[in-house]
């Protein structure tokens, strides 16, 4: 018994790592996810546990896509805040409904 629940944890993990609900790297970019504003509410983005980095990209339209939840969703233009996290990253502050408050996309790698 102890050894499947051993195995569920370390099968969960790298879920959880990729983009989960107050996910993995939160606490990394805390400060810096608590000065992001909402561009139009001016609100915060994050409320202590809704930002994390997570995989993004922009594509021929302009439009961002990022990994959410597991799967990959349109980033509406009107949370798309015009900045550069400071780990050059993607990062995406959304509650565990999938409502997505703020996104910063990442810088291109060349």
């Amino acid at each position: 018994m102890k050894l499947a629940v051993l195995a569920l944890t370390l099968l969960a993990a790298p879920a959880l790592a990729q983009d989960g609900w107050h996910g993995h790297g939160h606490a990394e970019q805390h400060e810096w996810y608590r000065a992001l504003v909402h561009p139009f509410t001016g609100r915060p983005c994050c409320d202590d546990r809704d930002c994390r980095p997570t995989r993004g990209y922009l594509d021929d339209d302009g439009i961002w896509h990022a990994m959410l939840d597991g799967r990959w969703v349109v980033v509406p233009a009107d949370v798309v805040l015009k900045k550069t996290s400071p780990d050059g990253r993607s990062h995406i502050c959304a509650n565990e409904r999938g409502m997505i408050f703020c996104f910063v996309g990442g810088v291109p790698k060349s």
